[in-house]
């Protein structure tokens, strides 16, 4: 059991690392939580225009993450040997195409904000229902368009600080930020003490400044402790970057930046798939994602520990710990979400009957969160594996592996049982669910192999 238990110290660095991003993400999404239950007291159609947006959003999300996740796999092995001069030109190509993909997102979110829309209401176009939900997700998504730059420059930040393994700040800001969220959104939402009742467009409003909020204090630590902070040092005084370093991330890069998008619309695609079976069925994956979010936090935040430790290891030039440090990581986190899953199993009949909602939606909602709970110590691992891949700089391995998987196997499969069978909808999502075993088997061959080991920021650049 040596092979797959590591020692005290080990377990110290995991923490040190995956605590602070749990705790971050846990704040995070229980306050997603509390917005979800509170644009759900306004009825279904709000709650469904609300999650439509989110799911349009999460596509921009998963693009930040593409951009910052190819200059962190070198930031984080500059880091590994010490070479900061390395590891502020992967700051600035994380600036520079953030930058890009918001200017695209904004336009293409704003100009063609109806068809995104429209592609998930279903039925009777002119009910009172559908019109709610086209309103609300409207308004929702007007306002929340303002609120994507600060997203995109406090992930740059943050991910930097984390390829270092500081992660209490970003906790910190997001800390700050999801209380700022939930206090506006109760005063916006309703109207409380002498504020208008703005109802999702109050929601809206409180996410932007939370988005402001959390931004302004990541950036101002760093900037404050430049020399603790060796990235941002005369990191703005010119972005000209070494082309063959540019050449080196795009070419290691370019598959993990097109593997987040590709994943991201893939899964909106899913999303839109289910959608066809009605707005309940939006509805309730609604609530059923927003508790697996808060459960999910600890293969998340122990995926943040897997690619600091190994890409630190491989930069390094310590193959060897680096391949007993993965396999120990991956059987912890697998280990941890089964005990998450059990509890998460437990409470799937209990959670929707807080939202005020059709009976239905909260009996459909029941049902996908045990399915949810049951397949985490798969998500666990499929997860871990993502980041050891990643870690190493197999880019293109990683983009077959998730996004490829996700739009030619999952995907099919989704929109095939949804508009040409007339299965349950359970049934539907449970079998979209356990295809991912065979992207558990890939996994596994994948990092057993040991074709991930490489050190990819050795040149001077």
């Amino acid at each position: 059991m040596n092979r797959f238990i590591g020692d005290k110290q080990f377990y110290q660095t995991v923490f040190t690392i995956a605590i602070p991003v749990m705790i971050q993400n846990a704040i995070t999404n229980f306050v997603g939580l509390l917005d979800n239950l509170m644009v759900g007291q306004l009825g279904t159609a709000q709650m469904s225009g609300v999650a439509i947006i989110n799911q349009l959003i999460f596509v921009f999300n998963l693009s930040i993450f593409g951009i910052v996740s190819a200059g962190s796999i070198f930031g984080t092995q500059f880091f590994g040997k010490r070479d900061f001069h390395g590891m502020r030109d992967a700051f600035r190509f994380k600036l520079i195409g953030n930058a890009l993909i918001c200017m695209i997102a904004m336009g293409s979110l704003y100009f063609f904000r109806d068809f995104f829309i429209s592609l998930y209401l279903h039925g009777n176009a002119r009910s009172l229902e559908l019109s709610t939900a086209l309103k609300s997700a409207e308004e929702f998504l007007l306002v929340l368009l303002f609120s994507l730059p600060f997203f995109a420059l406090s992930q740059a930040y943050a991910s930097s600080l984390r390829e270092m393994g500081k992660t209490v700040v970003p906790m910190f800001a997001s800390s700050i930020a999801v209380i700022t969220n939930t206090l506006l959104n109760f005063l916006l939402i309703f109207g409380l003490i002498g504020f208008p009742r703005l109802g999702v467009l109050g929601a809206g409003i409180a996410t932007l400044l939370a988005r402001i909020v959390e931004c302004f204090i990541i950036v101002y630590w760093v900037h404050k402790n430049a020399t603790d902070n060796p990235f941002i040092i005369q990191a703005y005084r010119h972005f000209r970057l070494p082309k063959q370093l540019v050449k080196t991330i795009l070419k290691k890069g370019s598959p993990l930046m097109a593997n987040e998008i590709l994943w991201a619309i893939g899964q909106t695609l899913i999303m839109q798939a289910y959608s066809v079976r009605g707005l309940a069925v939006i509805a309730s994956l609604n609530i059923a994602s927003t508790i697996s979010n808060l459960f999910n936090i600890v293969y998340v935040a122990l995926g943040s520990a897997v690619a600091v430790m190994i890409g630190q290891l491989l930069g390094a030039n310590q193959p060897v710990r680096a391949k007993d440090t993965a396999r120990k990581l991956l059987f912890f986190s697998v280990i941890s979400c089964l005990l998450i899953g059990t509890i998460m199993f437990l409470i799937a009949p209990f959670f929707p009957e807080i939202y005020h909602t059709d009976q239905a939606v909260k009996r459909l909602a029941s049902q996908f969160i045990a399915i949810a709970a049951l397949c985490m110590p798969m998500y666990a691992f499929n997860h871990a594996s993502y980041f050891v891949l990643r870690s190493g700089g197999q880019t293109f391995l990683t983009f077959l592996f998730d996004s490829v998987f996700t739009c030619f196997i999952v995907l099919p499969l989704a929109f095939l049982l949804s508009t040409h069978t007339s299965m349950s909808i359970v049934l539907v999502y449970l079998l979209c669910q356990l295809i991912e075993l065979l992207k558990s088997a890939i996994g596994f061959r994948l990092v057993k192999s040991g074709m991930w080991i490489q050190t990819i920021v050795q040149k001077e650049y």
